[in-house]
């Protein structure tokens, strides 16, 4: 599998970095202030009508637009609030993506921003070629198909010859669909142990990522 793959396709949000995190925690936060102050509700209601934003739009901002009319720049500007200095360099995983053979991308349904100074505080910026945000699928979230045929047309990629690494599983099955290998990080440990587990043909579940992908490396 090692040699097939030369394109590494990365989620951010508890992909690069730990979910329950602090950042993670603002993110959440960020959003449903957000979605409070557009619908004129509390913290709660916030919570319930974000649930049902995600469920039918497949995320916030994208629900936001569509039944409020929202900017989506004024919608994102909890990010600038954001305090990033939570995250610490993981040399670990920098050397571990600086390993990888091929194009490196992160692939998110935040902005370039909020992964710019997200990657830059992980000490990552270096080891990626470019970031895909929501902005550049025309505000077309990941698991969508056109979200995800944009961003293989931008940087010619062949899905045969790419592996995708998400921490949702909804968003990697249309990529494995379309011939992707796929890994789910699951941030919880396996029964045996185990940093990774390949579950099915070019599938697999991943608890420690900068030790699959030194794996994939050969390391």
């Amino acid at each position: 599998m090692r040699s097939d793959v030369d394109t590494w396709i990365l989620d951010l949000d508890n992909t690069l970095y730990p979910a329950g995190s602090a950042l993670a925690e603002q993110l959440t936060h960020g959003i449903l202030s957000a979605v409070a102050g557009f619908y004129g509700t509390d913290l709660t209601g916030a919570r319930r009508i974000q649930a049902e934003l995600v469920a039918q739009y497949g995320t916030s901002l994208r629900g936001a637009m569509v039944t409020r009319n929202i900017d989506p720049h004024e919608f994102l500007g909890f990010e600038r609030r954001i305090d990033y200095t939570v995250l610490t360099p993981d040399p670990a995983l920098a050397a571990a993506l600086a390993a990888l053979p091929g194009r490196r991308f992160v692939y998110t349904n935040g902005s370039v921003y909020h992964a710019e100074q997200a990657l830059n505080r992980l000490g990552l910026t270096t080891h990626f070629d470019d970031v895909f945000d929501i902005i550049a699928g025309d505000l077309i979230p990941k698991p969508y198909a056109e979200s995800l045929d944009a961003f293989l047309t931008r940087f010619a990629i062949d899905p045969a010859r790419a592996a995708m690494i998400d921490d949702l599983e909804v968003n990697l099955a249309l990529p494995h669909e379309r011939g992707m290998t796929t890994a789910l990080i699951t941030h919880v440990p396996s029964a045996d142990g185990t940093p990774y587990q390949q579950i099915a043909p070019k599938r697999w579940q991943v608890q420690d990522l900068p030790a699959f992908l030194g794996y994939l490396s050969g390391q």
